[in-house]
Formats: C-alpha cells, structure tokens, sequence
C-alpha cells in the first residue's frame, strides 16, 4: 500500500507513471508502448535493485552486465518497426527484457547471449510468462545466428566499434539493424542500418552508452 492506497491502484498509478516517461523521452508508436505496457520490468530485475525496477535507469544484473533504462529500450524497438510477421534476432539476452518486448511485436525472436547463465534464466522467466515465441541459446552473437538467418530485424544489446559485418550481412535486404556504436568507455551513438540493394543506409540516433560487445563464450 502507497499512502493509504489499495495495492492494484498504486499498481496502476506506477503503470501511468511508467508510460508517461516513455511518451516524454519520445516514443509515441503505439504497438511498441502497448508492449512495454504488457511487461512487468520487474520480473527481470533481482536483489537490492528490485525496488527501483520501474525507475527509468539501467540496473545491474548477474555476470556483470546491466538491464537497459526502459527508454532505451523502447527507443530502440521503436526504431526498428516491427512487423507482426517479423523474426527478429537479438543479440544480447541479458535479463530477458529487450527480447520479452519485441516477442509481443514479432512473429518469432531469436535471443543469444555468451553468457550460460544469464540465457537459463531468461529461458525460465520466457516459459513462466507464456512467451512461446522466443528462442533463446547460447552463442557467440558477434556472428548472429547464420543458420536461421536472413533476419528482418536485428537488435544488438552491446556496443561495437562497428556494426558487425556478420550481423549486417545476416539482414534482409529491406531490413533494419539498430547497434550501439562506439569504444566502451566512451559515449556511444545507437546507429539504425537498413539494407539497401544496393548497400547499407546509416542513420545516427542517439547517445548511449552500453557494455561492449565481447566475442567468445563466457564460462559462466
């Protein structure tokens, strides 16, 4: 209870809270802000940090990697422009998160992160919340995914100095790719690629700042 207030209306007044701050930080796409509405941030964030899960802020997570500040991720998905007929590759799992959006927005969602633990337990929470859509492993994701490719959408949730010529050349032609850009320790720019027939187009977004993308399989 919050002043007196019953639980479900303190529930819905943090809901309202939530939207707003995505509608002032520039996401306006209905569908995208329908999907951030249906997931419960809060689910994916553990520990001394679980209180501050619906603040717009990243937190973080196990193997030392962050959650992304709701914002960000909106932001993101928004500049992708999923179609429902979309299969989207994600690169990154983390928390499971990011992935649990675009699954509301996607026809189907690849998601794979270097680290074991982090994919076991996003696996977990997909299955807890019917999310059926998702398919989550294990992977190296600097290479994406080239079995399953060509994408119509890819998302990477790390920074590269580049986007990754593997991840480019698994994109669709028509396709769009939205990449943190950037060294790690320095301010980065989220970068929206789309795939031309003829080459690629690049269009800069935003400043941001998120881990690096780091290649290889983690041993946790």
């Amino acid at each position: 209870m919050e002043n007196g207030a019953p639980e479900d209306e303190t529930a819905a007044e943090r809901k309202m809270r939530f939207l707003f701050a995505l509608r002032s930080k520039g996401v306006t796409d209905a569908r995208v802000l329908t999907a951030m509405e249906r997931v419960d941030r809060g689910q994916f964030v553990r520990g001394l940090f679980a209180e501050r899960a619906y603040e717009d802020m990243p937190l973080p997570i196990a193997c030392g990697q962050t959650i992304s500040q709701p914002s960000v991720v909106a932001l993101m998905t928004q500049a992708l422009n999923i179609s429902p007929r979309d299969t989207v590759l994600e690169v990154g799992t983390g928390s499971g998160y990011q992935a649990a959006i675009l699954a509301h927005l996607a026809r189907r969602v690849y998601t794979v992160d270097r680290h074991r633990r982090l994919v076991r337990e996003a696996q977990e929470l997909f299955r807890d919340m019917g999310l059926v859509n998702i398919v989550a492993m294990t992977a190296d994701g600097s290479f994406g995914l080239p079995d399953q490719a060509p994408f119509d959408r890819i998302i990477v949730t790390a920074a590269a100095e580049d986007p990754p010529g593997p991840l480019l050349a698994q994109l669709k032609v028509g396709g769009i790719m939205v990449v943190p850009v950037g060294q790690s320790d320095t301010v980065q720019h989220l970068i929206k690629v789309t795939r031309l027939a003829t080459g690629y187009d690049y269009e800069e977004l935003r400043p941001v700042r998120f881990v690096p993308l780091v290649e290889g399989i983690s041993a946790d």
